[in-house]
């Protein structure tokens, strides 16, 4: 799974590296360094509108569906697994018409150690910002305002990463993420898009053990333990 992850680097480096696109919503403007981004917090992504612009767009992590009427709900949808995409309800309608990229530079995941459960930053070895594949939704019932949420899809994780967890996000490179963000493009073959991360591009780093609470988030988090 995928239940924490980072944004540090500065819209500055990778703004018109990603996607080039403009900012209608003002989205970069409200962008700060994120060391701990958790869920139900807001997530920085890349969203398609229904003329088929590009756009950052701020939306809460953890999917709610349209038919449900308690955001809780959303607390476990963070996550969406690749291979059943087409197959639940809850992601079958965005897989076709609400696909979306979120903006990270690397993610936490846990392994289990002689003791206790040890988190580890995995990152390019290079740096700068990746794209995970996610699903969007817009539910009107759970709360007053209409709420924008989504959910980072998860892959089998490649062999290096496998020993520390044996899911992953889903990353895409940039031209796969432009046919994923694409919303012409045939859902079954966006599907197919969401593989394991390549060998030797990623680095596990031992991290701070403070990520399992997300009331942290700064540089921190990243030290590794004594």
């Amino acid at each position: 799974m995928c239940g924490r992850f980072t944004l540090k680097t500065p819209p500055d480096q990778w703004g018109q590296l990603l996607l080039p696109l403009e900012d209608r919503h003002g989205a970069l403007q409200q962008w700060r360094p994120r060391y701990n981004i958790a869920p139900t917090q807001n997530i920085l992504c890349v969203v398609a509108s229904p003329g088929g612009e590009l756009d950052y767009q701020y939306l809460r992590w953890g999917l709610v569906p349209p038919w449900a009427d308690d955001l809780a709900i959303g607390n476990r949808m963070i996550n969406a697994r690749a291979e059943t995409l087409l197959e639940k309800r809850s992601f079958r309608g965005p897989m076709r018409s609400r696909r979306c990229l979120v903006i990270a530079d690397g993610y936490y995941e846990w392994k289990r150690e002689a003791d206790g459960k040890q988190p580890y930053w995995i990152a390019p070895g290079g740096g700068g910002a990746i794209q995970f594949a996610g699903l969007w939704e817009i539910n009107r019932k759970a709360a007053e305002e209409p709420i924008l949420s989504c959910a980072i899809i998860t892959t089998d994780a490649n062999e290096e990463l496998k020993e520390i967890h044996d899911r992953m996000p889903a990353i895409l490179r940039r031209d796969e993420a432009e046919r994923w963000a694409n919303l012409d493009f045939p859902a079954d073959r966006a599907q197919r898009l969401l593989q394991p991360a390549p060998r030797n591009w990623l680095v596990a780093h031992k991290a701070n053990r403070i990520v399992g609470n997300p009331r942290y988030d700064g540089p921190e988090c990243l030290q590794p333990p004594d």
